[in-house]
């Protein structure tokens, strides 16, 4: 059996989270500079885009927070007010957490999204059903995808789950601050995964791990992927909205 080609879930999650993220910011770089253009005020602009998103920051918070009190780590402030950034970012919320260690620490900062992921995964695949789109796309089975997409908004409470889907994909990414433990402990898991290949472990991982790994994260892929659907549907709807109020105005934001 080949394994060089066992692991194509990492390329997919790696493609599919790199196209969320730029969605993510393009879209909220979209709905801030509508609300901004209508409103001509920078104070409730960053009040309306934090009430907007507030369902999914306060999800990321509080799995930090209970992380943290699950793993024993001392926590102070809990905070849901947005702050503008000297480096121009708002920052929409916040838990102040004492250092337990890179371990739990990295933990603690991957809280939201295995959170956020679990969450969307329920919603969209339960709730919204849109796994069979997926199946559709991938098979290219073009008809019967229109007639699936008119059946989706049919589901019981499919605005509802919808907004809370998007706002907690939207906010489930971890921040530089909630990736600071990262390196080292990804360091650890590569020295321990050489030890493990020099004492002759390799041929049993790739035999007894690879497969499951490579699920998981053809998994997480298909999460992130359904994540970045969400907000293509918005993207268009603000970004014409932000064209036509801009032009109607003469007031635009770069």
């Amino acid at each position: 059996m080949n394994y060089l080609f066992s692991f194509d879930g990492l390329l997919w999650l790696t493609v599919a989270s790199l196209l969320l993220i730029f969605l993510q910011r393009s879209l909220h770089r979209e709905i801030q500079a509508f609300i901004l253009i209508l409103s001509r005020r920078p104070n409730f602009t960053q009040v309306a885009f934090a009430l907007i998103f507030l369902p999914g920051v306060f999800l990321h918070e509080l799995s930090h927070f209970l992380t943290a009190k699950i793993l024993g780590v001392q926590t102070g402030k809990f905070s849901l007010i947005p702050q503008a950034q000297p480096n121009g970012k708002l920052r929409l919320g916040y838990v102040e957490t004492a250092s337990g260690g890179f371990i739990r620490d990295a933990l603690i900062g991957a809280a939201p999204l295995v959170t956020g992921s679990l969450l969307v995964a329920y919603a969209a695949i339960y709730l919204l059903r849109l796994l069979p789109l997926w199946d559709l796309i991938r098979l290219a089975e073009w008809n019967g995808l229109w007639a699936e997409l008119a059946a989706v908004p049919k589901a019981p409470d499919f605005w509802l789950w919808f907004y809370l889907t998007f706002t907690i994909s939207s906010t489930m990414m971890p921040s530089s601050s909630d990736r600071h433990a990262w390196r080292p402990l990804g360091l650890l898991a590569v020295a321990l995964l050489g030890i493990a290949i020099l004492v002759g472990a390799g041929p049993w991982m790739l035999e007894n791990l690879a497969g499951p790994f490579n699920s998981f994260l053809r998994a997480l892929a298909l999460i992130f992927s359904l994540s970045g659907a969400l907000h293509i549907v918005l993207i268009l709807p603000f970004l014409l909205l932000h064209k036509l109020l801009a032009k109607v105005t003469g007031v635009d934001i770069g």
